[in-house]
This record gives C-alpha cells, structure tokens and sequence, in this order.
C-alpha cells in the first residue's frame, strides 16, 4: 500500500532496526519502546488489521506466532514472560492500518492495560 509506513518499512522506505525478516513477516525494534525489549512483527503482505483475515491469509498469523517463539527464545526472555499485542480499530488503539503484532518483554507488564 503506498502510504503505509509499515508497507515502506518493509520495502526499505524507512529506516529500522531490522531483528528479523523471511519471505513472509519483518519484525523490528518499536522507535518508541514500551518496555527495555519491544518489537513488531509484521506481515509483508498489506493486511490492515485482524477484521481483514481470511481463508487465503490467515496462516501468515501463525506463521508470526512462530517467528514470535523463535525471537523471544533468541532474546532470552521466554521463561520470564513477555505480552503479545494486536490492536484492532480505532477503540482498539490501532495507529496503523497495517497488521501488526507488537511483542514487549523485560519489566513487570501491569493488567489491566491502557
């Protein structure tokens, strides 16, 4: 999608710090962290949220799942814990119409959030 900065992101448009990347999904470092490890894993294909998966897309959310697993384990924090965030839609405080799952690890996440 042309003015997506995730979507220019992906195609090197905008900088990031880039932690991994496979034909399906670019995962990278949140510009304004969260948390002392927060990063994004994003499908390459424009997605603008979890209302627009179907039979045809659906499996690059499981294929995010894994590359989630593989990257926590990578960072050393998947016995401690760490939350996996969608939003969805304006209420659901979704800035970018892109979907995307933000992964926040590495200090004590409070419930309820926001």
């Amino acid at each position: 999608m042309e003015n997506c900065i995730f979507c220019k992101i992906i195609n090197g448009d905008i900088p990031s710090k880039k932690l991994y990347e496979d034909e399906l999904v670019y995962a990278f470092y949140d510009v304004n962290p969260e948390a002392p490890i927060h990063f994004l894993v994003i499908p390459k294909e424009h997605i603008e949220s979890t209302n627009d998966l179907n039979p045809n897309n659906i499996n690059v959310v499981s294929h995010i799942f894994k590359v989630i697993n593989k990257l926590v384990v990578d960072l050393g924090v998947s016995q401690k814990g760490y939350r996996i965030v969608n939003n969805c839609g304006e209420d659901g405080g979704q800035t970018v119409n892109h979907l995307h799952f933000h992964v926040l690890a590495s200090r004590n996440l409070q419930w309820p959030p926001g």
